[in-house]
């Protein structure tokens, strides 16, 4: 058995108690920290916690050699923990194949992902979100401060009505993109991201998420210019760039993220 299993988005303790479960009884346990991480928790309090041994695979061990995550399910209980979910956003699907086709059994244990919190800490509807996209930090993709691709996505959820779910970038795996970029911060922040976007959509309205999961998550809303020169503290960090919104989500915004009254009225209304 292969069992995957989201650990949520904070903490040791954000894992579902199924989860938990699954974890204590398996026979190894493998993990990957590439695509997302746990802020609140390291390797070492996760071990602790849940009194096991975790193997940390990095991109390479688990998308080109993931033969020993294989191994381990043909002859016993296998576990595989990501933050988040590990079928949404960090989704590992190929691997969830390469078992299936092995004769392996899985299952999916699922945890609380940055999307469902953006909708709720916001209180944006869930179902009026559309394609999300992912913010690459400028220097490593080759197509100026922000890729096409993103833009187009945005604009085309706009054009619906629709809200855009950017996560940022996170480059905790590669120190040669880290020395490319000239910085000791792996995660891109939401300042930073919010000037790269205030490119193209300057006035527009926008809210950060902060650190959600955590005891103190911080959701705020305003222009994408304004929110550039605004700091959110520690990460981890997405934004949101709203479409049309219902009077609902208008009021949620005013009183859950102190949105300017006027940029409501004219999202509201678009």
């Amino acid at each position: 058995m292969l069992t995957f299993i989201g650990l949520g988005l904070y903490d040791e303790d954000s894992i579902t108690r199924e989860g938990e479960a699954a974890l204590q009884a398996a026979d190894r346990v493998f993990a990957e920290f590439y695509t997302s991480r746990l802020l609140g928790a390291d390797v070492a309090d996760l071990e602790a916690h849940h009194d096991t041994e975790i193997e940390v695979r990095d991109r390479a061990g688990v998308e080109q050699n993931p033969e020993p995550i294989l191994q381990a399910a043909e002859d016993g209980d296998a576990v595989f923990l990501t933050a988040g979910d590990t079928m949404i956003s960090t989704t590992h699907a190929d691997l969830r194949v390469r078992a299936a086709d092995r004769g392996i059994d899985t299952r999916v244990i699922h945890g609380v992902t940055a999307e469902t919190a953006a909708s709720g800490l916001t209180g944006l509807q869930n179902y009026r979100f559309g394609k999300a996209v992912t913010l690459p930090f400028p220097g490593l993709h080759g197509a100026g401060n922000v890729p096409p691709s993103v833009i187009e996505s945005i604009d085309a959820n706009r054009e619906r009505g629709l809200h855009t779910l950017v996560y940022l970038d996170i480059k905790v795996d590669s120190h040669r993109d880290l020395a490319a970029l000239d910085t000791d911060d792996p995660y891109m922040r939401a300042d930073y991201a919010a000037e790269l976007l205030a490119t193209d959509w300057q006035d527009e309205l926008a809210v950060v998420v902060a650190r959600a999961g955590s005891p103190d998550p911080v959701v705020v809303a305003d222009r994408l210019s304004a929110l550039a020169e605004q700091s959110f503290g520690e990460p981890l960090h997405l934004l949101v760039i709203p479409g049309d919104l219902h009077h609902v989500e208008a009021d949620a915004l005013e009183a859950l993220a102190g949105a300017p009254d006027e940029l409501l009225s004219t999202e509201s209304n678009r």
